[in-house]
């Protein structure tokens, strides 16, 4: 942070030099003064006294148990002695600046012209805004050979007054709280939260003083004295001066650089890396913000606005495609911390200081670097020279601008983001739901193909990301000075819509329907389902419900605002594509999902028939947790489909592989659960195949997931066709079962590593390669022994890549096999879904909070009824179980996919 705190005397010492002044009036008297004369809102509880820093002078005030001011007034003038002390320093004997803090009674109004009377709203408005440019007083600079300089003063220029309503108070001088840089994450101060977000904040300094510089056009020759003298009635107060040697105004600041800063030996760490709960540990994390805050860096003349590193950036790898096309690192050595990088705001005049030593930064800002006495810290400057740029990001077919995902990087690997996104982006829970994403640790912005952003001179690298059918671009740029166009064109191999697919993300949560259009566009989706919820006391999106499709919905994306009706235990619901009115409740139960004490209204059941008779998809999102109610409700017949996010196979695949297994024909469907700006919209997503010639609707997507024409993926696409038929459809086999030709094709952006085919839970045929592909065909006939689901399976080494967080992968919903008309049931997983349906029931019954005896009797019956279905179909035989269970009593959930 900036050194503008109080108590320290010190001060640059080559700079400054503070004078101690012989002060003649208690401040408070002053303003006590000052109140009774003009009414005005004069405090002089907090004025200062000691040593002090504001914006990085030093000052001595006057103390005592009366803290005093020098004061001049219309029947007096006052002079403050200079010479003494003064010693010669930058190239004069003289300072080029003398630094006051001061302070001026708001002047009165003009009284009224001859005749006229007053203005009684005229006498109601501050002074700063009536006097504005009065003159009231001058600063007359005495110099050691008689001659003189004087400055005017005028209210609210040079100087201002005490009222608080007239702050900031001059436009030449600053107020004496200086802005901060504050910490985003927090701690905040109560209901501070949404202001922490901007990063800065500002010091609370209660006092009618602000600091002013005023210029020695002479510096060569020696300064004697300050007078001070006040015109008309106006009366002017000084409570310290020091004298600056600098070259420049020690009040104005460069913009925003960042320096890169060496760091001293006893500072040298190793960075913390993510914990194995991540999913990414050893991997060394990028350390900033509150990570830094053992090194103790601080500047007098200005402020570090961030303090962070930056991971090793090698150029060549990253061009080369790691974390496109190569699966991102294992553990790797953590190298110890030796450089961090500075974001300062600063005078050329400063000195940044790393514990006790200091750097002048003058020769950094001026290019050559700039080091510490002993050579320990170094200090340069990392891009001064940079230009404005019209970025146009063109559609590789059509040559059109294009939304797209855009990462902008400086040789050193700093983020460079266009103009209107954040430097750091917040990946927090609900706390930031902009155009903005921060994936690997990698920050991107969602642009709409046309853009503004400031690029260094010289190497800049960038990336361009637009969904699973384009290429990602990495490409290194070479910004010429004065640049001002810069093209951007990603190539697109695939074309899925010209094959009649649609795809989709079915979960999205907290950002607006606009940027949900956008972020849809940049990710190459053509719906994005954004579900509005509630969250104990909180409602989210509810006011974008408008019961049709969103209004910002055109060129080829879609935006629907649904709903996700929630239960902690028995389940969660998505309810997609609902007409009119939504279905509410939206939560139920109380927490962690509805409010404390609420009882538990209604159950899944109930809101999918409601859905559903207002031509809505009801979909079980984040399959299979929670799952206390699911069960019975796929076996109830009210499910359209289960978001399969394959996170990790065994828990998001294999427990669908159960219902299947038994007979429940649920489509497979992807959705991100997007709650954060960790998570890219799409990520996991829906492939939809619709009829021949159908147009980009909902209804037409809707009713291909009905019919289970879709594949979910996190990058790979997968077509299958069994004897001709599609996912979602069934194919018809003699008793006996018997021998099937099978054809799968997968293709992809990103390397996956093997293509399957999975019957009933095994897979039985595959190709894999071991370098990873980027396509690969399965053609061949299978065995099928009875009734059997058949669906394709693509997987991957990788854990995630530019495109998803995700392990890469694709699932198809199977072709069903019908063997003599016998629907397959195998008992092992009935009887697991049968106690998940027991499990539900025994909660509702002991737990639950009822809301009246009617209604409670309502939720437990869908449990019994499915309870009796899934009885009698174990009861009955279940229908076909040729189907291997040679693991015992586990079902799907033990059978693994190699």
């Amino acid at each position: 942070m900036s050194g503008t705190g109080a108590g320290a005397t010190g001060g640059h010492g080559s700079l400054f030099d503070p004078v101690e002044i012989d002060a003649r009036t208690a401040a408070a008297e002053v303003l006590a003064r000052w109140a009774a004369a003009g009414g005005e809102d004069a405090d002089g509880s907090a004025a200062p006294e000691g040593a002090q820093r504001y914006w990085g002078v030093p000052f001595v005030c006057a103390g005592g148990a009366a803290p005093a001011w020098v004061v001049a007034g219309a029947s007096s003038a006052a002079t403050i002695p200079l010479d003494g002390t003064s010693r010669a320093a930058g190239g004069g004997v003289a300072p080029g600046h003398l630094v006051l803090l001061h302070v001026c009674a708001p002047p009165a109004a003009p009284p009224a012209a001859p005749g006229e009377a007053p203005d009684p709203i005229l006498a109601t408005i501050p002074a700063g805004m009536t006097q504005l440019g009065r003159h009231v007083g001058d600063y007359v600079l005495v110099y050691g050979d008689g001659s003189e300089h004087r400055q005017a003063l005028r209210w609210r220029f040079e100087i201002g007054g005490p009222d608080a309503r007239e702050r900031p108070g001059a436009f030449a001088a600053r107020p004496l709280g200086a802005p901060l840089p504050v910490e985003f994450r927090g701690p905040a101060p109560r209901n501070a939260w949404g202001r922490w977000q901007t990063s800065v904040g500002n010091e609370s300094r209660g006092s009618a003083l602000c600091v002013y510089a005023l210029p020695n056009p002479y510096p060569q020759r020696a300064l004697r004295a300050l007078r001070v003298e006040a015109a008309g009635d106006a009366e002017i107060a000084i409570a310290a001066v020091t004298r600056a040697y600098g070259r420049e105004h020690p009040l104005r600041h460069e913009r925003l650089q960042s320096f890169r800063v060496t760091l001293p030996p006893e500072l040298v760490r190793a960075p913390r890396t993510y914990p194995p709960s991540s999913g990414l540990a050893g991997d060394a994390q990028p350390v900033g913000g509150p990570d830094l805050d053992y090194v103790p860096a601080e500047i007098d003349l200005g402020l570090v606005a961030r303090k962070y590193a930056v991971p090793a950036f090698d150029p060549d790898a990253w061009l080369a495609g790691t974390g496109i096309d190569t699966p991102l690192p294992g553990p790797l050595p953590v190298e110890p911390l030796r450089e961090i990088v500075l974001d300062l705001v600063a005078n050329k005049d400063a000195t940044l200081r790393l514990g006790p030593r200091e750097v002048p930064l003058r020769a950094a800002f001026e290019g050559a670097g700039a080091a510490s006495a002993d050579g320990a810290v170094r200090v340069t400057v990392l891009t001064p020279d940079r230009t404005w740029l019209h970025v146009t990001v063109e559609d590789g077919a059509g040559g059109k601008p294009a939304p797209a995902r855009v990462h902008f990087r400086a040789p050193d690997g700093r983020y460079l983001p266009p103009y209107g996104h954040r430097h750091e982006v917040n990946e927090n829970w609900f706390e930031d739901y902009g155009a903005d994403l921060k994936l690997h640790e990698t920050q991107y912005a969602y642009v709409d193909g046309t853009f503004q952003a400031e690029l260094p001179v010289g190497e800049v690298y960038a990336e361009v990301f637009k969904g699973f059918e384009y290429r990602p671009l990495r490409q290194k740029l070479t910004i010429a000075p004065g640049q001002r166009e810069l093209t951007l064109r990603p190539e697109r191999p695939l074309d899925w819509r010209s094959r009649g697919w649609m795809t989709a993300d079915t979960h999205v949560h907290f950002i607006s329907p606009q940027t949900a259009w956008l972020q849809g566009q940049a990710e190459g989706l053509n719906l994005v389902n954004l579900l509005a919820s509630q969250w104990g006391d909180l409602y989210t999106n509810v006011g974008d419900l408008s019961g049709g499709l969103s209004g910002v919905s055109r060129a080829d994306t879609l935006v629907w605002v649904g709903t996700e009706n929630r239960q902690h235990l028995l389940g969660h619901l998505s309810l997609l594509g609902v007409r009119g009115a939504p279905v509410f409740p939206m939560t139920t139960a109380g927490p962690s999902e509805s409010y404390l004490g609420d009882p538990t209204w209604t159950t899944l059941a109930e809101w999918a028939d409601e859905a559903r008779r207002k031509d809505g998809l009801a979909v079980i999102p984040h399959f299979p947790n929670p799952n206390a109610e699911v069960a019975a409700d796929v076996a109830l017949g009210k499910i359209d489909a289960v978001e399969i996010n394959m996170q990790a196979w065994p828990i998001h695949v294999y427990e669908w592989y159960r219902y299947l297994n038994c007979g429940y024909r649920v489509t497979a469907v992807g959705g991100t659960d997007k709650m954060s700006a960790q998570m890219p919209v799409g990520a996991v997503r829906t492939y939809a195949r619709l009829e021949p010639g159908q147009p980009v609707t909902f209804d037409a997507w809707a009713a291909a997931v009905r019919a289970g024409r879709t594949f979910t993926t996190t990058g790979p696409l997968v077509e299958l066709a069994v004897e001709g038929k599609g996912p979602g459809e069934a194919l018809p086999l003699p008793a006996g079962g018997g021998s099937v030709h099978v054809r799968a094709t997968a293709e992809s952006v990103v390397p996956f590593s093997a293509l399957e085919i999975v019957v009933n839970g095994r897979v039985v045929a595959e190709r894999r390669s071991a370098q990873g592909t980027y396509r690969c065909t399965l053609d061949e006939p299978i065995a099928v022994p009875g009734s059997a689901w058949i669906a394709a399976r693509v997987t991957g080494e990788m854990r995630g890549w530019v495109g998803s967080p995700r392990i890469v992968a694709a699932h198809t919903t199977p072709v069903y096999a019908v063997a003599g008309g016998a629907e397959q049931f195998d008992a092992s997983d009935g009887s697991y879904l049968l106690t998940l349906v027991e499990a539900g029931l025994t909660w509702m019954d002991t737990l639950a909070t009822r809301p009246d005896p009617e209604r409670h009797a309502r939720n437990r019956r869908v449990f019994e009824d499915a309870r009796d279905r899934l009885h009698a179909r174990l009861h009955a035989g279940g229908g076909d179980h040729s189907h291997d269970h040679s693991h015992g009593g586990g079902g799907a959930g033990h059978r693994h996919p190699h």
